[in-house]
């Protein structure tokens, strides 16, 4: 069954015209596809109950088409059935060309804009012309309470087919309403500050330095991305340059909980590394977490000084001369990156790295939609073709067995984002036959693995038993027992916390050490992992 709008426009001129721009092969899914895409589903009423104006387009008797655009509130044209739409129609100019070429003949194609998220519907149908004298009721159905002026007919549309557009090309643009969205967050966050300095009773003030870190860092850019993702620029107290990097690098932080206990959070630098000046963090705000997240965004502030530890990298890139002699240019297989969310974070600094080493790579990156898309146009100006976006509200999905399949000659594959994507990278890429060691992951959380049970740990030096209860890790369980262990990130990206297993089965769950690591050298890194047995023995 072929997409009904295949069926329509598909023309043999069209294919002609494809088969000479080298694109009917790609075309021919249009007419092969399952969904014919000729109702209207839940998705697309609810975009066209959200459009205040869309582009119409008929034609004459003498073959020459005619566009009109057609405005009104929010919602003025109507969804009547899955294959019927309605607009009321009201006097305009007079001239009556989309109402004359209707009357000779009834086709019609329209499209819906949605500039602020660049999305585009188009729409094919039919056009029936009623006037109130024939159908009241519908008149009256059609009828915006908001404008009064008199309707003079109604157009109700049969649905043929309909389409999503690409978003290539499409500028956002914004309306007072769309800006008013935008703001109100911070608008709400201004308005709470207001109030909580006009409070009587202020909460202690966040002091002008925070943290124990050797490296002094003073916040000198706040840039809000998305609605939910704030970018925290850092320099140097003294205009030096900090520390080198290497894109995959993180930056530990100091933040207050919601308790008012200090910590460190684990943040990527998503800056250029080549650059020297800056460092720059992303923070997604988490209102449901502990307070990390919520802290940066409510207390970070110009001028402030963050002391914080030495930049680290348990995500790095590949770097040896061999790799890059050996795929470089684009004819060769290109490193995968793949960004889930806030996990471009790092993949961002990669993506840098690689185009200026003159690597062929792809950056494909999915996210909820574009407002939650960060970095996202200064990745399109960027990279261009190299970038690939999913959005799911637009029923986009990034298939990652096609991807693999397609790409098994990969030197690499960097994956950064919800643990869910981590795991199915990797269970997809085990499938087609991908090593294993060319799959490189950092989480932001500990990785949920199976279900969790309770055991016993036996500490080999000293013959202590200490039990691991099923909500709490190996590594919790002997600092709580009193016993000093190095740890680091707390899920299984450093390998820091990774000691030596004298007896008892392990279920892996870190992405820090590779195969023999686990294998031959018997290590368990005990912030993530568990044990498959009833005991383990540690050599601690």
């Amino acid at each position: 069954m072929p997409r009904a709008f295949a069926a329509i426009t598909f023309t043999d001129s069209v294919k002609a015209a494809q088969s000479r721009y080298h694109s009917r092969e790609s075309n021919q899914g249009f007419e092969l596809a399952e969904d014919s895409r000729s109702e209207i589903t839940p998705r697309e009423a609810e975009f066209i109950a959200a459009r205040d104006s869309f582009y119409m387009a008929t034609v004459n008797e003498n073959g020459w088409p005619y566009v009109q655009h057609r405005g009104g509130p929010a919602g003025f044209l109507k969804v009547l059935d899955e294959h019927t739409l309605g607009f009321a129609d009201f006097r305009g100019n007079v001239q009556y060309l989309s109402v004359g070429n209707l009357n000779a003949n009834d086709k019609i194609s329209i499209i819906l804009m949605d500039y602020p998220n660049r999305r585009r519907l188009k729409i094919w149908g039919r056009v029936r012309i009623v006037h109130e004298i024939d159908d009241p009721a519908l008149i009256a159905a059609l009828e915006s309470p908001a404008y009064r002026a008199r309707i003079e007919r109604a157009m109700v549309i049969t649905v043929e087919a309909w389409d999503w557009n690409c978003p290539q090309h499409i500028t956002p643009r914004y309306t007072d309403t769309d800006i008013e969205q935008l703001m109100a967050p911070l608008q709400a966050e201004l308005a709470d500050l207001r109030a909580r300095s006009a409070a009587p009773v202020a909460m202690p003030a966040t002091p002008d330095a925070l943290g124990e870190g050797e490296l002094a860092l003073v916040i000198s850019g706040i840039r809000q991305l998305t609605p939910r993702v704030r970018a925290i620029e850092l320099r140097h107290p003294d205009g030096l340059d900090l520390p080198a990097v290497s894109a995959g690098a993180h930056l530990k932080v100091p933040v207050r909980l919601a308790d008012g206990q200090p910590a460190l959070r684990h943040y990527s630098i998503a800056s250029n590394p080549a650059r020297r000046d800056i460092y720059e963090i992303a923070v997604l705000r988490h209102d449901d977490g502990e307070g990390g997240s919520r802290f940066v965004h409510e207390h970070y502030r110009l001028g402030m000084t963050l002391n914080c530890a030495l930049p680290q990298n348990d995500f790095a890139l590949a770097d040896s001369d061999a790799d890059r002699e050996a795929h470089s240019g684009a004819g060769r297989a290109p490193v995968l990156l793949i960004a889930g969310g806030i996990g471009i974070t790092p993949l961002k600094a990669m993506a840098q790295t690689l185009k200026a080493r003159g690597q062929n790579f792809e950056l494909h990156y999915a996210a909820r939609n574009r407002r939650e898309m960060a970095y996202g146009d200064r990745l399109r100006r960027e990279l261009g073709e190299q970038l690939h976006c999913y959005f799911s509200e637009e029923g986009q999905r990034l298939d990652l067995a096609e991807l693999l399949a397609a790409r098994q000659d990969t030197p690499g594959v960097y994956v950064c984002g919800p643990n869910g994507l981590i795991d199915a990278v990797r269970d997809t890429a085990d499938h087609i036959g991908i090593d294993a060691e060319r799959i490189h992951s950092e989480r932001f959380a500990a990785p949920a693995g199976g279900e969790n049970t309770a055991f016993e740990v036996v500490l080999h030096r000293s013959q202590r038993i200490i039990p691991v209860a099923a909500e709490q890790s190996v590594l919790a369980a002997v600092q709580a027992a009193g016993v000093d262990t190095l740890s680091d990130c707390g899920v299984g990206n450093c390998g820091t916390c990774a000691v030596k297993v004298l007896a008892g089965e392990v279920e892996h769950r870190d992405n820090a050490l590779n195969r023999n690591e686990r294998e031959r050298a018997g290590l368990m890194c005990i912030c993530v992992s568990r044990a498959r047995s009833p005991r383990l023995e540690l050599d601690l």
